[in-house]
Order: structure tokens, then C-alpha cells, then sequence
């Protein structure tokens, strides 16, 4: 037998005064990240979770975990010989169902309340429709009872007898080494029953797709990629669990001026340079409608003005974001014959060194 000695305190990062039930609860927590069905094909993930559920066999025995603190006497890999005994994970006080419901491998088991799947659907929004808020129309197909066989799957007025695989649990158990796995019932799929007869409209899943439409109104303020939970919209639990949620995905068409910033909207504003240099007021839009920018001379191309409140909704809180107007100082591509004696007397009258300014 393998002999390695482990520091089972250490394998679960508790110290050697944990009480039992901060032991407990670090085993749930470590045991819900390193499950095996939570790290499909990761060997390292399995190892750990061998390891950490080979430490909580011990330290939550009070007797066996006296004789470890005294002696050491628990080994890793020690097996029967070493004081094993069967482990359940019911022992936990919850059911792997409810704990790793989310990653398929227990959900299904027997007749469990399940929460239904959640569904996810991308919606499409104008720019303005992001910032406004809009109700939207989905055509959603969800799981419900069949009609004929009233969700039991087999056909009416046949017989329907318990699994002689699961004995109808809707689940079988495998052993792995000092620990067991509960896997969905090859037989039923989960059931716990078999019909003599499965239900000819649903084939004995015992639910059927529907369309419906459902209507729902994306928030004002949503951004490129921001998903909205609606709960309970999703697809129906089973044997008595909640629904599911539907998410909503935005995916907002970009706007020919205006760009987004959480809930700032950001403007580039095309002036010339006399306006620049000059001063003035120039008409902007904003989302809202048109306004007036006041420009001070000296004007830098670059500079952000902040309009207060002038952004979109904010989607979490009250309130409304800032509009965000650059200058961007336009320099002609080509110039007349009086324009270009204008400015080469304007090169010629200007004693500004922009070079020596910057490099000095």
C-alpha cells in the first residue's frame, strides 16, 4: 500500500483547531470547484478533488480524525485496511444533485426538483433604441407537458413500472476507489420509470417543444454586450423545481457620430481654425437634440468640453451620463490662391515656435 503521508489539514487549507463544521464547509466549497463534472477532462482537477475528499473522509470522522492528530495512522491510498469506510456524499447534509446541478452530470437524478435551463437570445438595437430603452418580441420555444400522456411519457392507458436499473432512483452509482459517483440512469435517463408503452406524441420524453412570444422591454441605457436577466422566463423546472432565467444579449449598431462610454457619449466636433483660434459658439448634436458649444479661443485640437447630463441613461442608478465633445481642428486640404497668401502672411506675422515649445 502506498504509504505517502499527507497533511490532510493542509490539503483543505484549515487549521489543525477547524471545528467540524468549518471543515464541512470547506469541503462543499472545494468540492464544488474541483468535481470532476465541473472540469471535464482535467486530470489535475480530479487528483485534487480525490484528495481533498480522501482529507474530509478523515477529519470528519472525530474518531478517525483523533487517531490521525495522535499517530498519523491514515495514509493516502491506505484503502480498507487503513479504517476506510464507504463514502457518502448525502453525509454532507445536500445532495450532489442540487450541487452540481448546473453541470449536468447529477441534475437529472431521480425525481429531484430541478431548476429549469436558463435561455439566452441576442437582440438587436439601434443606437438609439439603446439609449431610449425598447420592448422587444421573441419567439421562444419552451419545454411543456405533453398534452396526450400528461407529462408521465407513456401512452395513455398503459402501464408504467419502476426502473429495474436504478430501482427508481434515476440514478446508479459507480466506485471510484474510497468514494462513489452517481451517474444518470442509462436506462430511464433519469426517470426512475419505464413505460410499457412510451406516449406517441412525445415519444415518452414526456414534454414537448411550444412556441410562444414573449415580451419583454430592454432597459434604457443598455450598451454593446450587455446582458439582462429576466427570472423566470426561461424554460420550465421539472418535477416541481423554478424556472429558469432568460438573458438577453444587446448588440447595438454602431452610430455614425456618436460613440459609448458606459453611460458618457462621446462626440467628435470638426471646427476650422480660425474657430479655434478665434472663439466661438458652434451647433452640435447631442441625443437629445441640437445645442450650442461655446469654444474659447486658443482652442486646442483635442480638447474635451464636458456637457453635463447631456449622455444616455445609466443603466444601473439614476441619472444620465455627460456628453464628451473633442475638437478636432480640420487644416484644409487645399487652399485658393488669396487663402494661401493669407496664411503664408499669417506664418510670416506669427512668432510662435511650436518645436522649440515642445523640445525644449
Amino acid at each position: 500500500m502506498n504509504t505517502t503521508y499527507k497533511d490532510y489539514y493542509q490539503v483543505l487549507g484549515v487549521g489543525r483547531n477547524a471545528t467540524a463544521k468549518e471543515i464541512k464547509n470547506t469541503y462543499r466549497k472545494l468540492a464544488r470547484k474541483y468535481h470532476p463534472d465541473a472540469n471535464p477532462n482535467d486530470p489535475k482537477a480530479e487528483e485534487r478533488f480525490k484528495d481533498i475528499s480522501e482529507a474530509y473522509e478523515v477529519l470528519r470522522d472525530e474518531k478517525r480524525r483523533e487517531a490521525y492528530d495522535r499517530t498519523g495512522r491514515y495514509f493516502a491510498g491506505g484503502g480498507p485496511e487503513a479504517g476506510w469506510q464507504t463514502f457518502d456524499p448525502g453525509d454532507l447534509g445536500f445532495g450532489f444533485g442540487d450541487l452540481f446541478s448546473g453541470f449536468g452530470g447529477f441534475g437529472d437524478a431521480g425525481s429531484l426538483p430541478r431548476k429549469g435551463s436558463d435561455l439566452v437570445y441576442n437582440v438587436h438595437l439601434s443606437f438609439e433604441e439603446a439609449i431610449n430603452g425598447k420592448e422587444v418580441s421573441l419567439g421562444i420555444d419552451r419545454d411543456v407537458p405533453c398534452d396526450v400522456c400528461r407529462g408521465g411519457g407513456a401512452q395513455p392507458g398503459t402501464s408504467v413500472s419502476i426502473c429495474s436499473t436504478c430501482g427508481g432512483s434515476g440514478k446508479i452509482s459507480e466506485n471510484q476507489g474510497f468514494f462513489s459517483v452517481a451517474r444518470i440512469c442509462p436506462t430511464c435517463r433519469g426517470r426512475g420509470r419505464i413505460a410499457a408503452s412510451p406516449c406517441s406524441a412525445c415519444g415518452g420524453a414526456g414534454h414537448t417543444l411550444r412556441s410562444t412570444v414573449e415580451r419583454v422591454r430592454m432597459p434604457a441605457g443598455v450598451v454593446d454586450g450587455s446582458k439582462i436577466k429576466f427570472k423566470g422566463k426561461g424554460q420550465p423546472g421539472k418535477n416541481g423545481g423554478p424556472p429558469g432565467d432568460l438573458f438577453l444579449i444587446a448588440k447595438v449598431e454602431a452610430h455614425p457620430w456618436f460613440t459609448r462610454k458606459g453611460a458618457d457619449v462621446l462626440l467628435d466636433v470638426p471646427v476650422t481654425f480660425p474657430e479655434a483660434a478665434l472663439g466661438g459658439t458652434v451647433e452640435i448634436p447631442t441625443i437629445e437634440g441640437t445645442v450650442a458649444l461655446k469654444i474659447p479661443a486658443g482652442t486646442q485640437d483635442g480638447q474635451t468640453f464636458r456637457l453635463k447630463g447631456k449622455g444616455a441613461p445609466k443603466l444601473k442608478g439614476t441619472g444620465s451620463g455627460d456628453m464628451l465633445a473633442t475638437i478636432r481642428i480640420l487644416v484644409p486640404k487645399e487652399l485658393s490662391g488669396e487663402e494661401r497668401e493669407l496664411v503664408a502672411r499669417l506664418a510670416k506675422l506669427s512668432k510662435e515656435d511650436p518645436r522649440r515649445t515642445a523640445f525644449s
